[in-house]
């Protein structure tokens, strides 16, 4: 996130000028922190989540169809 370090906020990318300065004070904005800028991977845990979440939804799919065919 841009910072300024006259104002000492951080200001939405959105709201810098065009040519990067604060539009308050009209100062040079510090960029910040390059890694924090670029998108980051999903975590692989998340993956385990939702491996897990579509096998439990899967067996449910099937022990319901299974009950419906019983009582039919």
């Amino acid at each position: 996130m841009p910072w300024c370090d006259s104002c000492d906020k951080y200001l939405a990318p959105s709201a810098a000028a065009s040519d990067g300065s604060c539009p308050d004070c009209g100062s040079r904005l510090d960029a910040g922190d390059a890694v924090a800028q670029t998108e980051q991977p999903i975590p692989w845990h998340f993956w385990i989540v939702v491996v897990a979440l579509v096998a439990y939804l899967g067996w449910r799919l099937v022990d319901g169809a299974r009950w419906f065919l019983e009582r039919t």
